[in-house]
């Protein structure tokens, strides 16, 4: 399995929020890192053309004056770029990038997000027709707006934010969706550790992250030829967070 990431993500100076804080780059990374099984690969930057199947051109040049977040989040955009074209090539891959991006819609963005790094890449993949069809699995604390906006014109892609109030619906809410869909051609992750039982979500163990990584291989075995990545959304409780990703990544690999 290969993990994206480049040593830029460790730079918490682009942004002064919950998700650019010091340390939670290297809490994932100190566990994650160290796995013989994963092999790091250094992302490229997305370029413009490649947001702006996204964006629109007004909100992408509201970025581009504070030069240190908008160098960061086309990192991010590339970083899941290269995933979700590496798992189309048939292996899984995860992308341990920040910021996050699913709450930038087309023409705005709140709450730490800047470019929406999940539809930036299906529909990279979708302008290359290497796709025609996508799942998409948010498991966030909070619902993916920005990428249910971006991709609402696409009627073959598929989103699922789980709402359930505790694990165990929350698994088998998962599981109840995923079952009724035969085939698409991809499976993308909005990975969002803040669902953890110590994070804002109060809600996911450590082993819950397992399970879903687990039911998205299966998944994607089943009705995606084996093709899954996964980028990195929510996540602050440092203590636990290396391990939650990693519970998350050896269920997928």
């Amino acid at each position: 399995m290969k993990i994206l990431f480049d040593d830029r993500f460790y730079n918490s100076d682009y942004a002064n929020d919950g998700a650019s804080v010091p340390g939670r780059m290297e809490s994932i990374m100190e566990v994650i890192g160290k796995e013989r099984d994963f092999e790091i690969v250094c992302p490229r930057s997305a370029d413009e053309m490649e947001v702006l199947l996204a964006h629109t051109p007004h909100y992408v040049d509201s970025v581009k004056p504070d030069r240190r977040l908008y160098d960061m989040a086309l990192l991010a955009a590339g970083s899941a770029i290269m995933a979700a074209d590496i798992a189309f090539y048939g292996e899984p891959a995860f992308a341990c990038l920040r910021p996050p991006g699913h709450h930038a819609s087309r023409n705005s963005s709140w709450d730490y997000c800047v470019f929406c790094n999940m539809g930036i890449a299906l529909l990279t993949l979708k302008q290359q027709k290497k796709i025609q069809s996508a799942f998409v699995l948010d498991f966030d604390a909070h619902t993916g707006d920005g990428t249910k906006d971006v991709l609402a014109d696409w009627e073959d892609c598929h989103i699922l934010n789980p709402y359930s109030d505790n694990s165990g619906d929350y698994l088998k809410e998962i599981q109840n969706v995923v079952k009724k869909i035969p085939a698409v051609d991809i499976v993308g992750i909005c990975a969002g550790f803040d669902s953890y039982e110590k994070d804002a979500g109060r809600k996911l163990s450590t082993a819950d992250f397992y399970m879903i990584g687990d039911m998205m291989k299966r998944f994607s075995k089943r009705a995606a030829n084996g093709r899954r990545f996964a980028i990195l959304e929510g996540g602050y409780f440092l203590p636990d967070l290396g391990k939650n990703v990693l519970a998350f990544c050896h269920g997928f690999m």
